[in-house]
Formats: structure tokens, C-alpha cells, sequence
């Protein structure tokens, strides 16, 4: 399985992390109802722990399932932040995660093991999403085509509006 697309996925949820954290606005404030940038990342952390797992379980033979719940839950993002050290250490965390997880989904996984059904439960927002089996390369190209570009777009959504002009931002 190629993972290119994976690991442009996690660079550009990286460097939207960096620009957020270096715009010079420490915890910039989300749009009501949605995370700020340390909740986004350890969210990512959290969700790539739980591929991670899925990943390790198939790859060891032993049955797995795929729940990213604890993913959303706000006491368990909060004891992420906590661990990881905040905004710098979860970013290292991440980029981690993705070379683990570019390592691990790609060269080391058969194409049976890729195929293994694994079943899943996917939330976004009190919305169900999934909740069937679904291949191991199907989680991980996920992450690649919705999960990371959609949590980067929603990092970004942080930084102050500016105008495509000039790049800097708008005045009141």
C-alpha cells in the first residue's frame, strides 16, 4: 500500500499546527461549539493511537475492533494535552504516530492483512458514520482522505481572517 497520501495528509495537518501556534494567539478561540488547536491535536493523537492498535492487533493475528469514541471525549482529550505537554508535544506526538503508522500501513501489512475486516465504529459530531466491519486499509487510507484534511482545514479555521490579497489580516 502506498502511503504518500498519508504522510502529505499528516504534513499538512502539521504545518497548519505550527502556523497556528506560531500566529502569535497561544490557544487561538475555536467558533463555538468546535475545539481549539491542543483539543484538535490530541484528538489526532488519540484517533492515530487507535489505528495504531488496530494496526498492531491485525499484524499479530489477534481479533481487533475499531471505536473511536474515547477519541471525542472531552475528559480523555483533556488528559491527552495533560501527557503529551501541550501544543509542542503533541505535534511531536503526531509526527510519530505518522512515521509508525506510514511504516507500519504500508510495507510491513500484506495485502490479506490490508483486507482483514475489522469491526468499526465511527462517530463525527453525535453522528454515526460507521458502524460495520470495514478493511484495514480502508481506516488508514481514511485518515489520509477525510480525518487529517478535515482536522486541518478546522485548524486553520483558527487563524485570523485575512485577506487573499495580501495575506494579512483584515481590519475591523
Amino acid at each position: 500500500m502506498d502511503t504518500t497520501p498519508l504522510r502529505n495528509a499528516y504534513r499538512a495537518l502539521l504545518d497548519a499546527a505550527a502556523t497556528v501556534a506560531d500566529s502569535g494567539d497561544p490557544s487561538p478561540a475555536p467558533p463555538p461549539g468546535e475545539w481549539n488547536a491542543d483539543q484538535i491535536l490530541a484528538h489526532v493523537a488519540l484517533v492515530n493511537a487507535a489505528t495504531l492498535a488496530a494496526v498492531s492487533s491485525v499484524t499479530a493475528g489477534a481479533k481487533t475492533t475499531y471505536d473511536n469514541r474515547i477519541a471525542l471525549d472531552t475528559w480523555t482529550i483533556e488528559r491527552a494535552i495533560a501527557l503529551a505537554g501541550g501544543n509542542a508535544g503533541l505535534r511531536d506526538r503526531i509526527s510519530i504516530q505518522a512515521d509508525a503508522l506510514c511504516a507500519l500501513g504500508g510495507p510491513m501489512l500484506s495485502e490479506a492483512e490490508l483486507d482483514t475486516l475489522v469491526p468499526s465504529l465511527l462517530l463525527s459530531h453525535d453522528t454515526l458514520l460507521v458502524d460495520q466491519p470495514m478493511p484495514l486499509r480502508d481506516l488508514i487510507t481514511g485518515l489520509a482522505e477525510v480525518e487529517l484534511p478535515g482536522h486541518t482545514k478546522q485548524l486553520l479555521s483558527l487563524l485570523p481572517a485575512t485577506t487573499e490579497e495580501t495575506g494579512r489580516p483584515r481590519s475591523s
